[in-house]
């Protein structure tokens, strides 16, 4: 596929494998370990796979490449569901292009990618839909409850908009009494938005030498 040919998301590609959002100049996986990133924050940051039970719900806000997906595939053995909102899809080609850098997720991969064009896939045991929409307009109409939440926009310096009160306040809002979140960041605002919106905050030692993330639970 040529560079130019953009889909929404308006990628170039770092190392000819690792997509890099143009709109907000931030990679969508780190470039220390996509998939060990996303093991280390979403999922042990929410207790998972140790808390998944049949129809247990994840909600995400930034789809991306689907990576957190395929991760939580990896070790679901009962069958789960995911919601992701994301306002800037990547095109079919493009996933292909990003999966190609974990091929141990292969199989999954083709699972999601042979849903794409519809926006709802099985992939391994997870049924998922990604609400193609900004989370601002579409989260406070969502009739779901999550048990977990992936909080996995772009950097909040460079995408404040996925990270402000109200959106946070929206998430608590459709967050399962006890539900959890986990995310990469632990800028303080971030933080503080969530507690106000009823978390119980936390950081824990982030990934790959960053200092912290953060985790919290309703």
């Amino acid at each position: 596929m040529d560079e130019r040919d953009q889909s929404s998301a308006d990628l170039d590609w770092r190392e000819g494998a690792i997509p890099v959002s143009r709109r907000f100049d931030d990679p969508y996986f780190s470039l220390n370990g996509g998939l060990d990133e996303t093991r280390h924050v979403f999922l042990a940051g929410n207790d998972l796979p140790q808390r998944l039970r049949p129809d247990f719900h994840v909600a995400e806000l930034g789809f991306g490449t689907g990576l957190n997906l395929l991760a939580l595939a990896q070790v679901a053995t009962v069958p789960i569901r995911f919601t992701s909102f994301e306002a800037f899809p990547m095109s079919l080609d493009e996933l292909a292009r990003a999966h190609a850098a974990f091929p141990e997720l292969a199989p999954l991969a083709a699972q999601l990618r042979a849903g794409w064009p519809h926006r709802r896939m099985t992939v391994g045991l997870v049924e998922a839909e990604i609400v193609e929409a900004d989370a601002r307009q579409a989260l406070p109409g969502w009739e779901g409850r999550a048990d977990a939440w992936f909080l996995d926009g772009f950097s909040p310096a460079k995408n404040p908009e996925l990270w402000g009160e109200t959106l946070m306040a929206d998430v608590a809002r459709h967050t399962a009494p006890g539900g959890t979140f986990a995310t990469y960041t632990a800028a303080g605002h971030v933080r503080r938005a969530l507690a106000a919106a009823g978390f119980v905050v936390t950081r824990a030692p982030g990934f790959a030498g960053k200092r912290h993330m953060s985790r919290g639970r309703l």
